[in-house]
């Protein structure tokens, strides 16, 4: 029989929720705060041009450091994954603030063409980690606080990442506009990011012990139900579920990060709007990918999670095939369904691991999912990229993520919850053993 499971950062069995302003909900706000702060990284293309004529570095170079800083988010959300779930919420998020802040205001520190190895270092490295840290730990932490809402909560928390370019974009437009050193404003953006990020990680903690929402009950029936038990993270990757699960994860982001690494060119090239008109464009286009975080989460605490996954699939499909052949006005619809499903996958997948696998450990089991980012990020962009410069135009690198869009459909179908009786109970019930006499 499982014993029951204490979660770090809890207070004692039978004590008490915390008390916190605003309840479990100004936890939630105070989350958003700092994944509005992290999600800042998705403005780098604004520093692009600014950066490149005053130092001269190429395209390629110029983007480096956003590249190492998406590439390294792994880090930060596996190592702070683990050590949340031993030592709470809090000091991860506070931590991986830090790191972050303090990384982005030293960025402020290059002068000269040469030294891009120090904006590499600390906009990338620096930043990339203390973004996973932080990135992580609001995600597991709320899907505890809000058992009865996994899905639209943790569409909120992803959410407010998804629209912190949103903010940062203007801004920093303006910032790089009023002084001839581009890297200066690294230094108010890094000080805005700490002292927000700072503000909302100081309330992160976790329910208490046996923490139960006040006339809710966990639904035994339904699309989607919670499992009873805590797999721990050896225990998760020896399942076919995670695979599948990051998988999923990864092809949805494949496919979409893929469009957005070529939106603005795209919608030049195919419709022959202007390169204003463009950056219009793309920058409304972050909104979607904010609120599809929230939508498709939200949406799938009611049709189930793996029907959410198949519908953000089918809509990429679709829309990917279409694009090449309408003019602006439905090129801008379906760029926007590709947004919202892209985000969709970042806001409903924490919830799917949390119901699979439980939350006492869900920091470090999705917070290894979170490779599926770096592996779609990486390889998205380059399917894109070859596939153009190989044809001459975007007919083929849409038609062809199209089709991996949909074939890709085929693993929410066959994908499953563990079931009772798999061959890692006896991981499970030692694991649960131990933290439970911990």
């Amino acid at each position: 029989m499982a014993t029951s499971v204490q979660d770090p950062g809890g207070a004692a069995r039978g004590a008490a929720a915390p008390r916190v302003p605003g309840g479990r909900w100004g936890i939630a706000v105070a989350a958003v705060l700092v994944q509005l702060a992290l999600g800042a990284v998705y403005a780098w293309s604004v520093f692009n041009k600014p950066l490149q004529s005053e130092f001269g570095w190429s395209k390629s170079e110029v983007v480096l450091p956003f590249e190492v800083a998406i590439g390294t988010i792994f880090i930060g959300t596996f190592v702070g994954g683990r050590i949340q779930d031993r030592r709470g919420p809090r000091p991860v998020a506070l931590a991986g603030v830090v790191l972050y802040s303090v990384g982005i205001m030293l960025a402020s520190l290059t002068n000269t063409k040469d030294q891009l190895w120090l904006l590499v270092l600390t906009y990338g490295v620096m930043g990339g980690i203390g973004l996973g840290l932080a990135y992580i730990t609001p995600i597991a932490m709320l899907a505890k606080w809000f058992p009865d809402k996994r899905g639209l909560i943790t569409g909120i928390a992803v959410g407010g990442f998804g629209f912190g370019a949103v903010i940062t974009g203007p801004v920093a437009k303006n910032l790089l506009a009023g002084t001839p050193h581009k890297p200066g404003v690294f230094l108010p953006l890094g000080i805005a990011y700490l002292v927000a990020g700072l503000i909302g990680a100081s309330m992160f903690r976790n329910p208490p012990a046996g923490y139960v929402v006040p006339g809710w009950e966990a639904s035994t029936v339904g699309r989607n139900v919670p499992t009873t038990r805590a797999y721990d993270l050896g225990a998760a990757l020896r399942t076919p579920q995670w695979w599948l699960l990051t998988a999923i994860l990864t092809l949805n982001t494949l496919t979409g990060i893929a469009f957005i690494s070529q939106a603005s060119d795209a919608a030049q090239g195919l419709t022959g709007i202007s390169a204003g008109a463009a950056a219009t464009f793309v920058g409304l286009m972050g909104l979607f990918n904010g609120a599809g975080r929230i939508g498709w989460a939200a949406l799938s605490d009611g049709i189930g999670r793996m029907r959410a996954f198949f519908g953000m699939l089918l809509v990429q499909g679709l829309a990917f095939l279409l694009l090449p052949h309408v003019a602006f006005a439905v090129f801008a619809v379906l760029a926007a369904l590709i947004y919202l499903s892209y985000g969709g996958g970042f806001g409903t997948m924490p919830a799917t691991a949390a119901d699979f696998f439980g939350t006492p450990n869900a920091g470090a089991i999705y917070g290894a999912m979170i490779v599926a980012w770096s592996i779609g990020g990486v390889v998205g962009p380059l399917i894109a990229s070859k596939l153009y410069e190989s044809t001459g135009g975007y007919s083929v690198p849409f038609t062809v993520l199209g089709i991996v869009a949909l074939v890709s459909m085929a693993l929410p179908l066959i994908t499953r919850p563990p079931a009772a009786g798999t061959h890692a109970d006896a991981d499970l019930l030692e694991a649960q053993s131990r933290v439970g006499n911990a």
